[in-house]
C-alpha cells in the first residue's frame, strides 16, 4: 500500500537555500485567503490528537486533503470528511495538492513533525503544528526561522493558552500581585515513561505503512511488548527517545507556557537536570530540570524549575501547598501564586484577604484554532505563533538534553551552543536515516 516515493523531494535544496525561498517550480509566496473566505486546509496525522485539530478547523474551513500512514486509525475521519482527497504519504499530498492548499496542520508523532512542516513552510503554506514543535532543538530553530522568513501564520498546539484562567494568572503576575518574581516551579504529576521492551517482531498490520511511520528516524521492526501492545505505535513511541520526547515533551509546552507568558521568558542561559539512571532508548519516569533566564527590562533574573514527579516537587511540601489541580508555583517578594490550567490561589491566604484582582487587560481568545485561521487570513498573529512558542519548545527539549547528557551546561541560544558538558551536543541536532536527508544539520 506504500505510495511511490517522490523524487522531487530529493531535489530540495539545503536548509539555508530553503530559507532564501527556493522551492522547485513554486514562487513560495504565502497564500492568503480573504477574511470572508474559507481556507483550504490539508491535515497530516488524523488519528489521536489530529482528530481534535481536524474537527476544530473543519468547523469553519475547507478540509481538502487528509493524510495518515494508518488507514484504520484514520478511517472515521475519512468518513466524516469524505470530500477530501486521501493520502498515505504527505510528500505525495503536498506535491499533488500544492496549488490547492492554503494551510497545513501537522499532528504526527514528534519525530515526524519537522519534515512535513519544513516542506509546507517552504511552499508558503501557513502551519499549525502539534507540540513540542519538533524532535530536537535544532529542528525547532530551523522551523522558527523559516516561518519568520516566509512571514507565515503559525500556531503551536498549546491550546490551553486560550483558557480564561491562564489569562487571569498572567494578568496577576504582570500587575505585580505577588511582587517581584524570581523563582517558579512547574511540574507534571506523572510517572509515565520506560515503556515495556518489545518481545516479538510481528507482521505489520496491512492498514499501516510502517516505513512511512518511521520516517526519518532510526528504523526498528514492527513489534509488540509483553502486554501485546505495539512497542512503538500507536502510542508508546512517546516514551522512546528516537521518536518521542517523554512527559516533558508531552506536557512541558502546555505548562511552561504559563511562566513564559507571565514573565516574558525567551531563552535560558543555563540548563541543569537530575534524575534516575539514564536509559539510552527510553524516557524516564521522573526527572528534575532547572533553567536560568537573564533579567530583562521588565524584571530581574528568573530561575525556572521543571519536574516530572508523581507526587510533585518537594517545594510543595516545603511551602505547605496542595498538589491537587495545580502545576505551577510562582514565588514573589510579596507572596506566592499557585495555579493550574483551571484555577489559582494566592498565598499566604491572610495576606490576600480582600484582594481585588486587576481589571482584565488581556483580550479573550476567539478560540485557539480560530486565532490561527484568522491569522492565515491576515488578522493579528495567533498567540502561540512560532516566535513565541519556538523558545518554549526549545527550553523543553533542552531539559531533556541535560538529563540525557548526565548534567547541566551553559547555553548560548544565538549559536545553539552548549558548553561545560561535551555530552550535550549530540542531543541538540537530528540524525536522519538514509533517504530522508532533504534537511540536514
Amino acid at each position: 500500500m506504500t505510495n511511490p516515493r517522490i523524487t522531487r523531494r530529493e531535489a530540495l535544496q539545503t536548509t539555508a537555500a530553503l530559507g532564501a525561498g527556493l522551492w522547485l517550480g513554486s514562487s513560495a509566496q504565502p497564500t492568503r485567503a480573504a477574511a470572508n473566505e474559507k481556507l483550504n486546509v490539508a491535515v497530516i496525522g488524523i488519528g489521536g490528537r489530529g482528530v481534535a485539530n481536524l474537527d476544530a478547523v473543519g468547523k469553519t474551513e475547507n478540509i481538502v486533503a487528509l493524510c495518515d500512514v494508518d488507514e484504520q486509525r484514520a478511517g472515521k475521519a475519512y468518513e466524516r470528511y469524505s470530500q477530501a482527497k486521501k493520502f498515505t504519504d504527505y510528500r505525495r499530498m503536498l506535491d499533488d495538492m500544492e496549488n490547492q492548499i492554503d494551510a497545513v496542520i501537522v499532528s504526527t508523532p514528534d519525530h515526524t513533525h519537522f519534515h512535513p512542516s519544513m516542506i509546507a513552510l517552504t511552499m508558503g503554506k501557513h502551519l499549525y503544528c502539534e507540540k513540542p514543535m519538533a524532535h530536537s532543538v535544532w529542528e525547532v530553530r530551523e522551523m522558527t526561522k523559516l516561518a519568520a522568513q516566509k512571514k507565515l501564520a503559525t500556531q503551536l498546539g498549546m491550546q490551553r493558552h486560550a483558557m480564561d484562567n491562564m489569562h487571569r494568572v498572567v494578568e496577576l503576575i504582570k500587575s505585580g500581585a505577588i511582587g517581584d518574581v524570581n523563582e517558579v516551579h512547574s511540574w507534571i504529576a506523572s510517572n509515565r515513561g520506560m515503556p515495556p521492551q518489545p518481545v516479538k517482531t510481528v507482521p505489520v498490520p496491512k492498514t499501516l505503512d510502517w516505513d512511512l511511520w518511521i520516517g526519518p528516524a532510526k528504523f526498528r521492526p514492527y513489534a509488540v511488548n509483553a502486554k501485546g501492545e505495539g512497542a512503538l505505535a500507536p502510542y508508546n513511541w512517546r516514551f522512546w527517545w528516537d521518536y518521542g520526547t517523554g512527559e516533558t515533551g508531552n506536557f512541558g509546552c502546555h505548562i511552561l507556557d504559563i511562566p513564559f507568558w507571565a514573565l516574558d521568558l525567551k531563552y535560558p542561559t543555563r540548563v541543569d537536570a537530575t534524575g534516575p539512571n539514564i536509559d539510552a532508548d527510553r524516557t524516564p519516569t521522573e526527572m528534575q530540570t532547572s533553567f536560568a533566564f537573564p533579567a530583562n527590562d521588565k524584571r530581574g533574573p528568573i530561575k525556572l524549575h521543571w519536574a516530572q514527579s508523581k507526587n510533585g516537587p518537594a517545594i510543595l511540601k516545603e511551602k505547605g501547598v496542595s498538589l491537587k489541580g495545580a502545576n505551577t508555583l510562582f514565588i514573589g517578594s510579596k507572596g506566592m501564586l499557585l495555579t493550574g490550567f483551571g484555577s489559582y490561589q494566592l498565598f499566604p491566604e491572610k495576606t490576600f484577604e480582600g484582594f481585588k484582582a486587576p481589571d482584565q487587560f488581556l483580550p479573550d481568545s476567539p478560540g485557539f484554532h480560530k486565532e490561527w485561521t484568522n491569522a492565515c487570513k491576515g488578522d493579528t498573529p495567533a498567540t502561540c505563533h512560532f516566535d513565541y512558542s519556538g523558545p518554549v519548545s526549545e527550553t523543553v527539549l533542552l531539559g531533556n538534553t541535560a538529563y540525557r547528557a548526565g548534567g547541566g551546561f551553559d547555553w548560548d541560544a544565538p549559536s545553539l551552543t552548549a558548553t561545560g558538558n561535551d555530552n550535550a551536543n549530540q542531543y541538540l541536532v537530528s540524525k536522519f536515516r538514509k533517504g530522508w536527508e532533504e534537511f540536514t544539520s
